[in-house]
């Protein structure tokens, strides 16, 4: 029996100039990942604060979490998780 987090959500804090479509693009090639959805919450002078839903089948959240440091963004917490248990065939 295999448990795999299939999805997680992020309180994101991310720089102006990132595009949110090339975050959400970047985040979906990660293995693992099949749907990125990013609404934008609170936008200030040099930052947008973001809720990122992260799913996929088995989600990595060290993947995404080194991914979204790697492109500037700061994450502020991670609000949810859901696993799943996939039962070996």
């Amino acid at each position: 029996m295999k448990v795999a987090v299939v999805r997680v959500v992020f309180d994101v804090l991310k720089p102006r100039e990132l595009d949110s479509t090339d975050l959400a693009r970047s985040l979906c090639e990660l293995d693992g990942v099949n749907l990125v959805n990013i609404v934008v919450r609170e936008v200030d002078v040099r930052t947008e604060t973001i809720r990122l839903i992260v799913e996929g089948a088995d989600v990595d959240i060290d993947d995404v979490l080194d991914k979204l440091d790697e492109m500037g963004c700061a994450v502020r917490s991670i609000d949810s998780v859901t696993a799943k248990r996939q039962e070996e065939q």
